[in-house]
């Protein structure tokens, strides 16, 4: 799952048993939460202290999201469910502008937009 939000982006997916490693099988009840931005990681987590409370963000540089950082699946359905509570916009590029300013997120939010019209127009 890819997620936009005004604190960052993520991909979300069940993480692996034990460490990790693409060696382990999937395990359903957790989630690795990625980010190409510690600082998107940083913002989830200052959102959500009690959500997260105890999760390290990691670093890798050989994977190909770097920060990543694990919950369980139950955890994360709470997350979600309370961004969608608190959702008050109507563009949400513009509401990404205001909350973070104009920054390289808000920018390739842009590119993302213009990728998904000609992806429409293909469809």
């Amino acid at each position: 799952m890819w997620i936009f939000t005004k604190y960052g982006f993520y991909s979300a997916v069940c993480a692996r048993q034990g460490d990790g490693s693409h060696r382990q099988p999937v395990d359903p009840s957790r989630i690795m939460v990625r980010a190409r931005s510690r600082g998107h990681l940083e913002a989830l987590k200052e959102r959500f202290p009690e959500a997260f409370a105890g999760c390290e963000v990691m670093e890798t540089s050989h994977t190909d999201y770097r920060y990543r950082q694990f919950v369980a699946k139950d955890t994360w359905r709470r997350v979600v469910d309370e961004l969608v509570e608190e959702m008050d916009y109507d563009n949400f590029k513009a509401d990404v502008a205001r909350f973070g300013g104009h920054d390289a997120y808000h920018d390739s939010l842009h590119d993302v937009w213009s990728v998904m019209q000609t992806f429409q127009r293909k469809g």
